[in-house]
């Protein structure tokens, strides 16, 4: 890997991609720390432990918090949340709606047109959610008994301001994600997850040592290890899916070249890779997203029995983790079927004169790949349950070392680094660069 960045960095227009992409991380990492229009430093500095890093962790609110990317009372609050709502919804519609889907056939153009919807679908959105969130600071803790206003002047303006710039922040980051999609680094917002946990994980490694120092005994030392291994046997474990893959075994016929005789024809041996991680860490991030939105909603209702409804869905609680693994397994069938055209790729074979060996050209070729992606998605869904359900098993099992670094966001973080990894190294090969193969 380091050897890929390496020759990676000798490239001038690689190494230009990269300083830039950092500088957009930078920067989206510094608008998470810009405080609202209006709050109350004060108030906001006690909230986020009073200079104590012991105190800023909060891991009721870590794994939404991941995809949110901001702490309480900044501008990028809301971070990406409404940009990967609005993501699913269009693509819930697209199977539902006649219209949607022929934009989704229509290639190039009609891509464009479903993500200017769900551009627009995403203000709306952060518009409703940025007055939940605005609501929430004025009777903080949500739900709690005794509540007190986080802004320093409470009144309709300072309300206003607030929204219209957590809506302003939200925009800004679908930009920022649209401008690293174009630079050749995979799903920008994936990317911009990618950087959140990674800004994370010092503080779970803070809060390690604080769990270390408070009972130093074999017990607690060995809690520590167990994990750190558990750490490791998910990233190695993360790497193998990842990289696997089924190769369905093509044959394509051709035509005999000068000297092979007219009307000789010779035989090519290929394959078609199918990942077993088709849908990547998508499906997760949309789960999350869903089962967290329940809470926004009891944002607006604080002491209500939304309350109740968001406690249930929570993935700590035995039904919402439930939820939680049938909507991981719902988002991955349904992404890979999104993602993989059976009868498409089968119409191409047939038009390329491939086939596969013992398959017979047409529709038993497209019911063949439809068969091997839903038994692949199948596999899929049961490796990202069992990582998705990992932080919960071990928070019950140890509640004092609750870190907030879990199965899933190393699921995020290895599965985007892999990701990110390959695109140099496409990048690096499409320039005749064969450095890193070396």
């Amino acid at each position: 890997m380091f050897k890929v960045f390496a020759n990676a960095w000798r490239v001038e227009d690689i190494r230009k991609k990269i300083l830039f992409i950092l500088l957009l991380l930078t920067i989206y990492r510094f608008g998470t720390y810009l405080p609202l229009p209006g709050i109350s430093l004060e108030a906001l500095y006690m909230i986020r432990g009073g200079g104590d890093p012991a105190l800023q962790w909060d891991p009721a609110m870590t794994m939404f918090a991941l995809i949110l990317g901001g702490g309480v009372g900044s501008i990028f609050a809301m971070g990406i949340a409404p940009y990967i709502t609005a993501s699913i919804i269009m693509q819930l519609m697209t199977y539902a709606i006649p219209a949607i889907s022929q934009m989704q056939k229509d290639g190039e153009d009609g891509r464009k047109k479903i993500q200017q919807i769900t551009r627009y679908l995403s203000v709306l959105l952060a518009a409703v959610q940025a007055a939940a969130m605005v609501f929430s600071y004025i009777h903080w803790p949500p739900g709690g008994e005794f509540t007190q206003s986080l802004f320093a002047h409470d009144n309709l303006f300072v309300y206003f301001t607030a929204t219209l710039a957590m809506m302003s922040g939200t925009i800004f980051i679908m930009w920022l994600a649209e401008l690293l999609t174009e630079k050749g680094v995979s799903n920008g917002a994936s990317f911009l997850i990618f950087a959140n946990i990674l800004a994370a994980l010092p503080q779970g490694a803070y809060q390690m040592w604080i769990f270390l120092t408070q009972d130093i005994g074999f017990a607690s030392i060995a809690q520590v290890v167990a994990l750190l291994v558990l750490f490791v046997a998910i990233i190695a474990f993360v790497v193998l899916v990842h990289q696997g893959e089924r190769r369905i075994p093509v044959q394509y016929s051709r035509r005999g070249g000068a000297g092979q005789g007219k009307g000789m024809y010779g035989n090519h041996n290929s394959f078609i890779p199918l990942k077993v991680n088709i849908a990547g860490v998508l499906s997760i991030i949309f789960a999350m997203s869903l089962l967290q939105f329940p809470a926004q909603i009891a944002q607006f209702f604080p002491g209500t029995f939304m309350d109740n409804v968001a406690g249930v869905l929570d993935w700590n609680h035995p039904f919402g983790a439930t939820v939680y693994v049938v909507l991981i397994f719902a988002f991955t069938h349904f992404y890979t079927s999104f993602a993989v055209n059976p009868v498409e790729m089968a119409d191409n074979m047939k038009k390329n004169g491939g086939f596969i060996p013992g398959i017979r050209p047409g529709k038993p070729t497209s019911d063949f790949i439809q068969t091997t992606v839903k038994r692949l998605s199948w596999i899929g869904s049961v490796f990202y349950a069992l990582i998705a359900l990992i932080p919960i098993i071990v928070d019950a099992l140890i509640p004092q070392l609750a870190i907030g670094f879990g199965g899933t966001s190393l699921l995020i973080v290895t599965g985007v680094a892999l990701e990110f990894i390959k695109q140099i190294e496409s990048q690096l090969l499409m320039r005749h660069y064969k450095g890193f193969l070396e």
